[in-house]
């Protein structure tokens, strides 16, 4: 089935929160029977929801979402949640490389990096993590799995980046976050000098986790780039890709985390 056959005309909102309903272009079934079990969080880098929307609506943009939601917290959906939107783009999480047949994407308007990055206001991180904790009762997404973009495609992407507030949507039942342990100055962590085997020891707990990352023992520039995503998520106070002891110890307790009755919060 080709986008264009699969673009629904016109659709019901999934969620009462919706203010508006922009169909996308690029939709289609999921594939290889996967489900969403994974709500992916982006920012736009455009200067406004508006335009962003429009964008994400265009068959030549080769891109879609199923939510917007803007500044103010207005959120707009142009993919229905049974469908698959192309927000992911080329990725990987637990293996798995088609995120977008097991995802929901939603994109939060932010210029970005490149165009004026500044923090999230309050009203629209009230919006997401509404929006998000229906989502994930709907889809019965585990903490563990309220992602990054940055997460899955750490050598392309960096949003929502260090200024987005995991921690208060973990506080609202969205995802999984746990204090990051305190950085020291004098923590250099391993380098390239370090054994191999702490170094596959490392990589091997980055990939139990999801990340994309092969245990070789070598510092790469694969594992650099997932590192340096990890930090980006979970421990902003120094984004280097450097895996010092922080780094670690904030892994393993978001790992312990992870398998808890209750992991969220």
């Amino acid at each position: 089935m080709s986008s264009a056959q699969a673009t629904p005309h016109s659709f019901s909102p999934d969620s009462a929160l919706v203010d508006d309903v922009v169909p996308a272009a690029n939709v289609e079934p999921r594939k290889g029977g996967l489900r969403a079990d994974l709500l992916l969080l982006h920012y736009t880098g455009m200067r406004s929801a508006a335009a962003a929307v429009a964008w994400l609506a265009r068959a030549d943009s080769r891109v879609s979402c199923h939510y917007v939601i803007d500044t103010d917290g207005r959120i707009t959906q142009q993919v229905p949640e049974a469908l698959r939107a192309w927000h992911a783009g080329v990725s990987c999480w637990s293996g798995e490389i088609d995120i977008n047949s097991c995802s929901i994407g939603i994109e939060i308007q932010n210029p970005g990096h490149e165009l004026g990055y500044h923090d999230f206001p309050v009203a629209q991180m009230a919006a997401v993590a509404a929006l998000s904790r229906e989502i994930i009762d709907r889809h019965r997404i585990v903490p563990h799995r309220v992602l990054a973009h940055s997460d899955v495609a750490p050598n392309r992407k960096i949003d929502p980046g260090e200024k987005f507030d995991w921690r208060f949507l973990a506080s609202s039942g969205v995802g999984l976050w746990v204090p990051p342990s305190p950085v020291r100055e004098n923590d250099v962590g391993l380098d390239r000098t370090a054994p191999m085997a702490s170094i596959r020891a490392a990589q091997i707990q980055f990939a139990r986790y999801g990340y994309d990352v092969d245990a070789t023992g070598v510092l790469d520039a694969k594992t650099v780039t997932a590192v340096t995503a990890f930090q980006r998520h979970f421990r902003t106070q120094r984004i280097d890709g450097c895996i010092d002891l922080s780094t670690l110890a904030t892994l393993e307790r978001l790992q312990a985390a992870s398998i808890a009755p209750s992991a969220a919060g």
